[in-house]
């Protein structure tokens, strides 16, 4: 039998395709330009807990696979979301963020041949009070979104969820855009409610509050990001949220401390 003529392609990996994953609950006002932001991905699939606006359909309308589930949490949801994936490289992008041109094509130079790392990070720049905020602790607030499923995934638990990779993991250099708060009213309420989860994490893990806690975190917070992280440069704005990320600090310990003096009083 003759042997078969080797061509010149044979010996080449493919080039890992990838796909984008959003969550979502009600996020009508951000799904359609966070998969537009996508357009150059392989795949985006939305997974959505529940949603009593238009998310669904104005994901579908814009091209992407879009499931409903029921909310089991943020780790979870998006480990699913990945499971669904027809592509084993992931980007998990959140509805309020977006990929500009410039990371979309850094992503696709990192996979223009086999990556050497099972994930990688990517600084997160984010829009608040008018502006790019790109000092205090805001900045550049680096977070692992590009991975291969099959050597990473999400692990957590009530807050601060990541993507834990087995191995080392690359950097990209290209920010991805976030635009998480409408105002600083809309920030102020989600600092408390996310005081109160990471209270509650802190506390399942055997951390507990003391008054020096409560004195000096807080202060320590605002010197880090008002000196140290550079808040002093965006005038005003940079002072005001060193001082709410401060606040932030305060109330994870104040919480803490509460969930301790009611464990002792049951």
């Amino acid at each position: 039998m003759r042997a078969r003529k080797e061509r010149p392609c044979d010996n080449i990996s493919p080039v890992p395709r990838v796909t984008v994953t959003i969550i979502t609950l009600n996020e009508a006002a951000h799904i359609a330009d966070a998969i537009d932001s996508a357009a150059w991905a392989d795949e985006v699939i939305v997974v959505d807990s529940g949603s009593v606006d238009d998310t669904l359909a104005i994901a579908r309308a814009r091209g992407a696979r879009a499931e409903t589930r029921s909310w089991t949490g943020y780790v979870d949801q998006k480990n699913f979301a990945a499971g669904l994936s027809s592509n084993d490289w992931i980007f998990s992008l959140d509805a309020d963020e977006r990929i500009p041109a410039a990371l979309a094509s850094e992503i696709r130079s990192i996979l223009s041949t086999e990556p050497p790392h099972g994930g990688y990070r990517v600084p997160r720049v984010t829009h608040h009070l008018g502006q790019w905020i790109r000092t205090t602790d805001f900045y550049p607030d680096y977070q692992t979104r590009l991975y291969d499923r099959r050597r990473a995934k999400w692990h957590g638990r009530h807050v601060h969820e990541s993507v834990s990779v087995d191995g080392p993991s690359g950097q990209l250099t290209k920010e991805l855009e976030h635009y998480s708060y409408r105002n600083l009213s809309d920030h102020l309420d989600r600092i408390n409610a996310y005081s109160t989860l990471a209270a509650r994490q802190m506390y399942e893990s055997g951390r507990r509050a003391t008054a020096l806690h409560l004195l000096f975190h807080p202060p320590a917070a605002f010197l880090r990001n008002y000196f140290l992280r550079r808040g002093f440069l965006d005038g005003t704005v940079g002072l005001t949220l060193s001082i709410v990320n401060a606040y932030s600090v305060f109330l994870k310990f104040a919480k803490l401390w509460e969930l301790q003096r009611c464990s002792r009083s049951t």
